[in-house]
């Protein structure tokens, strides 16, 4: 009986780079196609941005007036420009569960579990995707503070930075969002559970004040928040502010790949 000889060590280099390739495309296509979704509703990119434009405008120049919050040398509207930046991608990401639910009942989830795909990269494809959606929100925001003479950085290599960040930020709390879905599999729980998470996670994070002076339960919890890596990181690639960047790319993609682990290993619940 004759063995057939084992592949060469040679063959097994050659595919992974292949395999990780084709893996990517997949990821590249499932995030082209919740993008197109866009094409029918285009307003929402606009009406999305009206909120944070609102905190920005309302409460950024409030509280700059009052100087409750001590910043240091910064001024209060500087400081707050990028934890907006960071909160309109939260408040995007945290309900992004429910559209997969919502595929799950139109049928949908179903035909894409079946194609040759691995589940990860459809949930990545529409991580990011709910990533690119936000960049349009975090553009408007700069627009706005630029006009309301908030001092940014026009460095074209440390704004393509700040995206990187947006689109992290936004990739886990989508990953985050479709493993709640994944858990209690209806719209009207996630939608609970979303407005339950969302002001905790924004308050427990350093986009309106400094983790200083917060209390010290607050701060433990603020250090686990991937929030404050986010804004922090965009703290100082708009305004300047020294940070370890090393500790918050870091933060950021390790949460970003926990995130579509967990949420993969779920996904299968909500096509039963």
């Amino acid at each position: 009986m004759s063995v057939a000889p084992a592949a060469p060590p040679s063959a097994w280099v050659d595919s992974r780079p292949r395999a990780a390739l084709r893996l990517f495309s997949r990821i590249g296509t499932f995030c082209l196609v919740e993008l197109q979704k866009l094409r029918h509703d285009r307003t929402e990119l606009i009406t999305r941005a009206i909120q944070p434009v609102l905190w920005l405008v309302i409460f950024g120049q409030t509280f700059s007036r009052i100087r409750a919050i001590p910043t240091g040398d910064v001024p209060y509207l500087d400081y707050l420009a990028p934890g907006i930046i960071a909160q309109s991608a939260l408040f995007v990401a945290i309900f992004y569960g429910i559209q997969i639910i919502w595929e799950r009942d139109a049928g949908i989830l179903t035909k894409l579990l079946v194609t040759p795909s691995p589940r990860s990269a459809l949930v990545a494809g529409k991580a990011f995707a709910a990533g690119v959606r936000t960049i349009s929100q975090a553009i408007v925001v700069l627009i706005v503070a630029a006009l309301l003479g908030v001092s940014l950085t026009w460095n074209p290599l440390k704004l393509l930075a700040m995206l990187a960040v947006v689109v992290l930020g936004a990739a886990f709390f989508s990953c985050l969002s479709m493993t709640i879905a994944g858990l209690v599999l209806r719209r009207d729980r996630l939608m609970g559970i979303g407005q339950a998470i969302t002001m905790p996670l924004f308050f427990a994070s350093n986009a309106l004040y400094p983790v200083d002076i917060m209390p010290g339960w607050l701060r433990a919890l603020s250090h686990a928040n991937p929030l404050t890596y986010e804004v922090s990181a965009l703290r100082g690639l708009l305004i300047g502010q020294p940070t370890n960047y090393l500790l918050d790319f870091t933060v950021l993609i390790a949460a970003a790949i926990a995130g579509i682990c967990a949420a993969s290993a779920l996904l299968g619940r909500l096509a039963r």
